[in-house]
């Protein structure tokens, strides 16, 4: 039997539970809001080292930061709770209940996070979510979000000297944490996982079968621009700003657009007016020319020379590709590095019958319209199996409230104890 223990203080679940919900929300709430100043150290040097982790310029990395950031100040925390629990005393014992019983929240004594190597922040984000609950929180972050999920750690260590002990990193890289890997995995009440299905079925063999696995896996999203704002120049604006966030790593960025015909542009003119955006963006991040881009641009280019409906926009050497096509039965994820499926549709029906079968893997649609149509066009969506539905220029930076994948991320995080007492 190996003599490892998890990095985490044996009294970590006592000492979490006896700061309390307020004392957890102060810490956290201190060293996220020095995340948002441009003077302090944190920030800066997170300036410094985000772009060549992340392969971000250094604008971009700048733009992340006060999004990101913006969910870790006391204000966006406090409002997360408040959409998750209905009285936020419930974390700290029995409340009474609307039919006569107490309910309370009770954390995980260990949780284990895997984080996704896609977008920075999505692993210190995690660790903050997990220790505001009360839980005592092992993050594994992924390969291009080492930066904040260190400088958070640094951080809680000089504001919250209480929490220390209750949090750790753990640096090995995917399959290859062995023994130690597998003894944090057993000794955890709930594992949650941020990355593809590989690695959560990887991390289930490990898991007792009792143990609850939290997966948030790939997810797609996209766009659907209704006749009414088809020209408008900050639909486009937006729609070209959120597929160069994150580098179109998010699951929030956008990969295919549908716009609505009979508008002031026909859909074909707005792709190319989106491809005019994404082409005066071109300094504003890194491009991505990958075997993966070069092969979907064959592909593109020998498909338009047998369709002169279709159109490629844009090119692995430009950094930006817009594929457009008038007319899809299905949706077709891109290869990401800055490249957008744009389609006509005249019903929504079309919209709908191309996204049901990947309903398991939609996430988030911006639906860009106004007045009347837009509300039978978000309630197909919905049941499409989109959990967000937003506007463009909100799409890469959601709410800290938001439910990601449809579900609260505290609330996936607890269980409930329920007291029948008369």
């Amino acid at each position: 039997m190996s003599a490892f223990s998890p990095p985490i203080a044996s009294d970590a679940p006592d000492r979490l539970q006896a700061l309390g919900v307020q004392g957890r929300l102060a810490a956290l709430a201190s060293v996220g809001a020095r995340f948002l100043s441009p003077s302090d150290p944190l920030r800066r040097e997170a300036e410094a080292r985000i772009p060549n982790e992340a392969g971000l310029s250094l604008e971009a990395t700048r733009t992340l930061l006060d999004h990101v950031a913006r969910g870790w100040t006391r204000e966006a925390l406090e409002a997360l709770l408040g959409q998750e629990f209905p009285h936020l005393k419930m974390l700290d014992g029995f409340v009474r209940g609307p039919h006569g019983s107490r309910e309370r929240v009770i954390p995980p004594r260990l949780l284990v996070q895997y984080a996704s190597g896609n977008v920075p922040g999505t692993g210190a984000t995690a660790m903050i979510r997990g220790l505001l609950v009360g839980a005592p929180t092992l993050l594994k972050p992924g390969q291009q979000d080492q930066v904040l999920a260190e400088l958070l750690v640094e951080g809680l260590k000089q504001e919250a000297p209480a929490l220390e002990g209750t949090f750790s990193l753990l640096r090995w890289r995917g399959g290859e944490g062995g023994e130690e890997e597998q003894s944090c995995l057993k000794a955890a009440d709930l594992v949650v996982v941020y990355g593809g299905e590989t690695s959560a079925r990887a991390i289930r063999k490990v898991l007792s079968p009792l143990t609850p696995l939290r997966v948030y896996g790939p997810r797609v999203s996209g766009g659907v621009i209704q006749r009414d704002l088809v020209g408008d120049p900050e639909v486009v604006k937006a729609a070209a700003e959120a597929v160069v966030a994150y580098e179109q790593r998010g699951c929030v960025s956008p990969q295919v657009i549908w716009v609505e015909e009979g508008g002031a542009r026909t859909p074909r003119a707005w792709a190319e007016a989106l491809g005019v955006a994404l082409e005066s963006r071109r300094q504003s991040g890194s491009t991505a020319t990958g075997v993966s881009q070069r092969m979907a641009y064959e592909e593109a280019l020998f498909e338009a020379a047998h369709d002169p409906a279709r159109a490629v926009l844009g090119g692995p050497e430009q950094g930006w590709m817009v594929l457009f096509s008038p007319k899809t039965t299905r949706l077709t994820p891109t290869c990401l590095g800055r490249t957008v499926r744009v389609h006509g549709f005249s019903q929504i029906a079309e919209v709908t019958r191309a996204l049901l079968p990947m309903a398991s893997y939609l996430q988030t649609m911006a639906l860009e319209g106004t007045g009347a149509p837009r509300l039978p066009m978000a309630e197909a969506l919905a049941r499409c199996g989109v959990t967000r539905i937003t506007r463009f220029r909100d799409q890469p930076w959601p709410p800290a409230w938001w439910k990601e994948d449809g579900d609260g991320p505290l609330r996936a995080l607890v269980r409930w104890a329920v007291w029948e007492d008369d």
